[in-house]
């Protein structure tokens, strides 16, 4: 069985945490650990191949890197040059694993779900197993604790030897409706996990999705290998439809069966979500970080590096980030989306970035800024290198806190170590390198004009981002 990890999505309405540049699936949310890494731990001890790993191409470093920490081998990370949601996500990952006359069984996951009882997600997975064995296109259908109307549902039909097939599926109803589905007893929440054979769910996709099959096949013949990623011509696959999974396949399929789960499942869609998964203090709180709560119940309280103090207040959610405060009433979390928009229509960093912004050489915390100038920590990883660059705007002065920097101004390099600093005047050509064994900590102040982050011409980069 061959794991496909979709590590796609913005994951907006968990805001200011989640954000586009650094998503939720790449966040610890619910342990030490990202979510992404949680996915791939929980099928330690299970009888898997090498995952193929699928986010797009903003995202490469992220996945690289967190894999690297835990030192996770994988079968490639595939790329989407463009969204075009789950159905030809899937249909790549599908023409790849069977390039060299193999037909695995995939196990298809979403890189930012919470999984409590592991033990039973690996008998649910046997169960779909045998079934896809048989050419079933098998999804998990979470027992429904109550009545939700964020997700999807499944109606089971008849008994299969390890599960159920797929009856209807039901798109996420009103309260009501979604009590009633609750009430019947054979309606399951949609998970959006899936088990089955390369082979049969390319099948099926040239049967009810032709267009789809026949874009993915066309971008998959011009695949190309470029560090730990797989690449497709982003023009070729920018031709393919939109289409979710269900939407394409799994609704019009006549072979699409459900196992049932019941293992702690939760999407973490919003902070509500996560604070219903969350183990809760007497008085019903989540806490994270410095926090001091008086009066105060049912919440879910999250402080990254200040303290935060709730006092006289319930049923609210409170998330601090080294650049945004948010606080919420539980019951309209999901207008969280509603305050995304804004800040994307007004073109407002805190949309995508956070203060620290993650690089594939390191990172860097703006942490201080004011007219004509701005201060930044910058962390470089033992061996890495910054692009060659020049800035038309502005000057920067690099005072180096510790380890030891080898700094190239034009046609001179360098070393400069601890409590020594270097200048770089405007349009100078030049370049960082961390050619030490520990990290590389540095302050640089900026000046000028213009201390946008597109006055950057690089020459050349390591990590393929040359303009």
């Amino acid at each position: 069985m061959k794991p496909v990890i979709l590590a796609g999505g913005t994951g907006s309405r968990l805001w200011p945490k989640s954000r586009v540049a650094l998503p939720k699936q790449f966040l610890s949310l619910t342990s030490n650990d990202s979510m992404l890494q949680e996915t791939i731990a929980r099928l330690y001890g299970f009888d898997t191949e090498s995952p193929i790993f699928i986010c797009n191409e903003a995202h490469r470093f992220l996945v690289a890197e967190q894999l690297r920490e835990k030192g996770i081998s994988h079968d490639g990370i595939l790329l989407e040059p463009v969204g075009r949601n789950t159905a030809p996500a899937i249909a790549l990952a599908a023409l790849h694993a069977t390039q060299n006359g193999e037909d695995p069984i995939l196990l298809v996951l979403a890189a930012d779900h919470l999984i409590k009882d592991e033990s039973a997600f690996h008998n649910a997975i046997k169960e779909a197993e045998e079934l896809a064995k048989k050419d079933y296109l098998v999804t998990f259908g979470i027992v429904p604790s109550h009545a939700h109307t964020g997700y999807g549902y499944i109606k089971a039909g008849e008994r299969l030897a390890d599960g159920f097939s797929v009856d209807t599926f039901e798109e996420k109803p009103d309260i009501q409706t979604a009590q009633k589905y609750v009430d019947a007893g054979d309606y399951f929440w949609n998970s959006g996990m899936f088990v089955f054979k390369a082979s049969r769910y390319l099948a099926e996709l040239e049967k009810y999705a032709p267009e789809i099959l026949a874009t993915c096949k066309d971008a998959i013949e011009t695949e190309s290998t470029d560090l730990d990623f797989i690449r497709v011509d982003k023009e070729v696959f920018g031709g393919c439809p939109d289409d979710s999974i269900d939407y394409a396949v799994m609704e019009k399929t006549e072979k699409a069966a459900m196992v049932a789960l019941d293992a702690g499942w939760s999407d973490v869609g919003s902070w509500t979500s996560l604070w219903e998964t969350s183990e809760k203090d007497e008085s019903g709180n989540v806490t994270i970080g410095d926090t001091i709560l008086e009066n105060t119940r049912n919440s879910y309280v999250n402080a990254e590096g200040k303290l935060v103090s709730v006092i006289g207040l319930n049923d609210v959610i409170v998330v601090e980030t080294k650049d945004a405060v948010m606080v919420a009433h539980k019951d309209d979390a999901q207008s969280i989306k509603s305050v995304v928009n804004k800040l994307k229509s007004e073109m407002r960093p805190e949309f995508q970035f956070h203060r620290e912004v993650f690089r594939p050489w390191g990172s860097y915390d703006s942490i201080d800024n004011g007219e004509r100038f701005q201060v930044k920590r910058i962390s470089v990883k033992p061996g890495e290198k910054l692009s060659v660059q020049m800035h038309h705007h502005r000057a920067e002065h690099w005072i180096v806190v510790s380890g030891t920097a080898s700094v190239t101004i034009n046609d001179e390099t360098k070393l400069v170590t601890e409590n020594q600093s270097v200048y770089i005047p405007v349009g100078a050509v030049h370049a960082l390198e961390n050619p030490g064994k520990i990290p590389l900590e540095l302050i640089e102040v900026q000046s000028g004009a213009y201390l946008g982050e597109d006055d950057i011409v690089r020459f050349s980069d390591r990590y393929g981002r040359v303009d």
